[in-house]
């Protein structure tokens, strides 16, 4: 005990975020609950900060005796995130926002803001861990099925510095359990699967409604040209996806490629999916600078992906070329891709084609 630093904690009524505050508590850090207010549509409930669960915070802050805020992040998440999301499957991308929020929300704005109020630390109930050997490291967290390192790959020396991450040495059920013995009331909280800004009604409605992009219906070809079908509208259609395409064919049939200009999806055979490699644009890196060369690596190409050994190859202005040992399938651009050596984050970054 002892320890007289104060450290804000990132809050979400949650069981993990609720954890991370008593564990840091009964350490002796002085802790400071906060949640951040995000944009949402009119008439729908953003579920990262619904009144249910800026509640729940509230009463875990009341419960742990630590002090509670609510930050208004609106225009922030609004511009940040859900902007950039609109934009990216306007180009025919599969965006992940959560590592855009993480980027610019929680470990850009709130650590920023965190400093300013005077304390040492932000902490978040992430499943990963940082490791300092001369450097700092992000590092896998010790529960596998759990591990939440992929959606940090972005945090580079000065974040880390200032980083706690108390449940990454835990495992998912040991925070359950360490919340029944405190009796927290969020012990057996169902975690949230979905995107917290877009309705159950699904991203193609978000999208017209919010951007103006009415999903037009157009041809589904194959790689040959041929006309199969028609689908619904881009929106509602990724890269690797087999359902809802509507085509009767002697064997199953993929997204391979999104075309926006032709607005046209190219479709084909499982084996038609398969990269040997890709390109990354907005590459970062841990260590704060590129590798000097090549470097073999293990890739996730999607947060729950198996990992693939590839050899990594830094190029200039950010972006990066990544050989897979065994070809992929799946690559989508806009998805993140994150490297790995053994347990330790190399990097990441956004997938921009695969080859």
């Amino acid at each position: 005990m002892g320890k007289s630093e104060k450290v804000v904690v990132a809050m979400s009524g949650g069981v993990d975020s609720s954890m991370a505050a008593a564990l840091l508590r009964e350490e002796g850090y002085e802790v400071i609950g906060v949640m951040m207010r995000l944009w949402t549509p009119e008439g729908v409930t953003n579920r990262c900060c619904s009144p249910e669960a800026a509640e729940d915070a509230r009463r875990i802050c009341y419960i742990l005796e630590i002090p509670f805020y609510l930050l208004n992040f609106e225009e922030e998440f609004k511009r940040h995130v859900v902007d950039y999301f609109e934009r990216e499957y306007a180009q025919g991308r599969t965006p992940n926002p959560c590592l855009e929020c993480n980027r610019h929300l929680k470990f850009g704005l709130l650590l920023r803001k965190a400093l300013a109020l005077g304390t040492t630390y932000l902490a978040t109930g992430h499943y990963a861990r940082v490791g300092y050997n001369g450097r700092y490291q992000l590092l896998k967290g010790v529960d596998g099925a759990k591990d939440q390192s992929y959606a940090l790959y972005m945090l580079g020396q000065g974040e880390l510095a200032r980083l706690l991450l108390p449940l990454g040495k835990c495992t998912k059920e040991e925070v359950r359990s360490l919340a029944r013995k405190m009796r927290l009331p969020v012990a057996e909280k169902a975690e949230s699967q979905e995107l917290c800004f877009v309705p159950e009604a699904g991203y193609g409605r978000f999208l017209r409604d919010h951007r103006g992009l009415k999903p037009q219906p157009g041809p589904i070809v194959d790689l040959a040209g041929n006309t199969l079908g028609e689908h619904k509208g881009l929106p509602y259609y990724t890269i690797g996806q087999r359902r809802g395409l509507g085509i009767a064919a002697p064997e199953p049939l993929y997204v391979l490629r999104i075309d926006v200009e032709g607005n046209a999806l190219v479709v084909g055979r499982a084996s038609d999916l398969r990269c040997e490699g890709l390109l990354a644009r907005d590459t970062t890196y841990v260590a704060g600078e590129a590798p000097p060369g090549s470097m073999e690596v293990t890739a996730k190409i999607r947060y729950k992906a198996t990992e693939a050994k590839a050899l990594l190859n830094p190029l200039e202005a950010g972006r990066a070329k990544l050989s897979f040992l065994d070809p992929q399938r799946g690559v989508a651009p806009g998805q993140g891709v994150v490297f790995y050596q053994g347990e330790v984050v190399i990097g990441g970054g956004i997938i921009e084609a695969g080859y």
